[in-house]
């Protein structure tokens, strides 16, 4: 099983960016970088708390959430703390800055054989307009294989003008 990690994994993201949510219409509107607590993922699936910072690409203003993530399917192994990226793309530029608020759902596939990472393209958010899209996984360390759909839920705390 250990040689085949790399192979699943490759497979893995593959198929998470091509399953990856086409916003045409969209515009890049910042990054949201999300600290992920450590823990097992268990055969059918786990949940992890979320610290997340949002930075608008146009106004610089900063915006904090909390929230969890959750996959359903096959979740297996422990993982380390780790951090994740995502770019955020939006119908238009003009946002609230609470508008990330919400639930989030994609595909989450991956794999980390001492290093990783999983990929998680997302959509949720206001009226299900808000996209997602991985940028980064950094500090995903440990052995797990994941094939699953993921849940996240995002809770806006404040905003710093």
């Amino acid at each position: 099983m250990p040689k085949m990690i790399p192979t699943i994994a490759a497979a893995a993201m593959g198929a998470a960016l091509m399953a990856a949510p086409a916003h045409a219409g969209g515009v890049k509107v910042g990054t949201l970088t999300c600290d992920v607590e450590a823990g097992w993922g268990l055969v059918l699936g786990s949940q992890k708390d979320l610290s997340c910072i949002f930075k608008s690409a146009t106004t610089g203003q900063i915006s904090y959430y909390t929230g969890d993530i959750t996959k359903l399917g096959i979740d297996v192994g422990y993982t380390n703390a780790g951090v994740m990226v995502w770019t955020v793309v939006a119908p238009s530029t003009d946002m609230q800055p609470d508008a990330l608020e919400g639930d989030y759902a994609g595909a989450t596939v991956g794999a980390t054989a001492v290093v990783g990472g999983n990929l998680n393209a997302m959509v949720g958010g206001l009226d299900k307009s808000i996209a997602l899209q991985p940028f980064s996984v950094e500090g995903n360390t440990g052995l797990s294989v994941t094939a699953a759909v993921g849940a996240m839920e995002l809770r806006h705390t404040k905003t710093i003008h």
